[in-house]
């Protein structure tokens, strides 16, 4: 029944130092906390990233656009880094951390891990913001910009959209 909270924007999630480094799709990513910012990703202990993010104490939460669907299907159905071959993507370091960011992502959100619990069959990990770097042009001034980047969300199974280029308002 959770399949009716969607769609669900999608977000890659980038773990591990080096040759180890790996990326994972996920939905089902939040934020916790304005003041100080965190982050909270559900990671089941059976994927490899459970393993890094565990490990290392840190992730990335990259921000995929439409050019990036491919990359996040693989992402989402291969296990290991040995799926980065097959990605179109470049790992560049990060600003603050050493689990490095995606080059072509619309945004990168640098986190140490704050706190992990396990609920049901995931583990909830818990960071904090200690960098980021961001695409001027989908984030003018840090606002997200739909009319300009291809937000990507999660809609079923092999689906996804992108947001409509207008933007509504509540007076």
């Amino acid at each position: 029944m959770y399949h009716l909270l969607y769609p669900l924007r999608t977000y890659l999630i980038v773990s591990g130092h080096g040759e180890e480094a790996n990326v994972m799709a996920a939905d089902w990513v939040t934020v916790l906390s304005h003041k100080p910012i965190m982050l909270g990703v559900a990671v089941s202990p059976r994927r490899y990233t459970h393993k890094l993010i565990s490990r290392y104490r840190e992730f990335v939460v990259s921000v995929p656009d439409l050019d990036m669907l491919k990359d996040v299907w693989i992402a989402g159905t291969k296990s290991t880094p040995a799926k980065l071959r097959e990605m179109r993507i470049t790992l560049v370091p990060s600003t603050k951390i050493e689990t490095p960011s995606i080059k072509e992502a619309l945004a990168n959100l640098e986190c140490r891990v704050v706190d992990a619990r396990d609920y049901g069959d995931h583990t909830w990990f818990v960071g904090k913001l200690v960098g980021a770097t961001y695409r001027e042009e989908a984030f003018p001034g840090g606002v997200p910009d739909v009319r300009k980047a291809d937000f990507l969300a999660h809609s079923a199974w092999t689906e996804f959209v992108t947001f409509e280029k207008k933007i509504h308002r509540s007076e």
